[in-house]
């Protein structure tokens, strides 16, 4: 599924759950590089809810929101569906 960020310098993200909940795909479009490509290859092999469990509601400087929450949000809505 594709998620639009909000908020955030990346544009969206693409996340895959398998049956058992493991992220078997995270993609962060845009954004730092360096910092979105770590986090998505972080999460990829995990639980989708240990990741939202670290993730959700992380700041970004002033910001409400950050790459990992959205990851968080992303994350939350794929497991909904």
């Amino acid at each position: 599924m594709i998620y639009h960020t909000k908020g955030v310098c990346s544009r969206s993200m693409e996340v895959e759950i398998d049956e058992q909940g493991i992220i078997t795909k995270a993609v962060i479009n845009g954004g730092c590089p360096g910092n979105t490509t770590g986090l998505a290859k972080l999460a990829v092999g995990r639980k989708a809810e240990d990741i939202i469990a670290l993730c959700d509601g992380i700041r970004c400087g002033g910001r409400p929101t950050s790459c990992p929450d959205q990851l968080a949000q992303a994350l939350k809505q794929a497991l909904a569906k």
